[in-house]
């Protein structure tokens, strides 16, 4: 067993919780309560850098979803990144890894986010109809 250590950073583009050690049932609340504590506004990025976790159970992937869930909540974008191969073969068995953005490391998560393109740039053009 190996306790847990979530350290915080601010990168340019919102905070990086670099966590090390196992994420249980016994640890999970501390990143539920580290993450509720933070300021999370709309276009930022909470970054949860895994490079150094040891062991996940369901309770530190429940709290991975709850820590999401709070970030789109207030309009910011949740990714992981470094993510271990056996943390990275269960969010895949289980199809989270269609639900996280992952990246294979925090100098790739950091990145700033693409723009999102305006709404009119984005409507089909007058007159035109999709083919069948």
């Amino acid at each position: 067993m190996h306790p847990l250590t979530i350290t915080t950073r601010d990168a340019a583009t919102g905070p990086v919780l670099e966590i090390i050690g196992d994420l249980d049932h016994h640890t999970a609340p501390d990143l539920r309560k580290t993450v509720g504590a933070l300021t999370l506004t709309t276009g930022r990025q909470l970054v949860l850098d895994l490079a150094r976790l040891d062991f996940c159970d369901s309770s530190g992937i429940t709290a991975m979803l709850a820590a999401r869930n709070l970030a789109t909540e207030h309009g910011a974008h949740l990714t992981l990144a470094a993510v271990p191969p056996n943390a990275a073969r269960i969010l895949n068995i289980v199809g989270l890894d269609r639900v996280f953005t992952i990246h294979p490391d925090v100098a790739t998560a950091t990145l700033p986010l693409p723009a999102t393109p305006h709404a009119e740039n984005t409507a089909p053009s007058a007159g035109r109809h999709p083919s069948h």
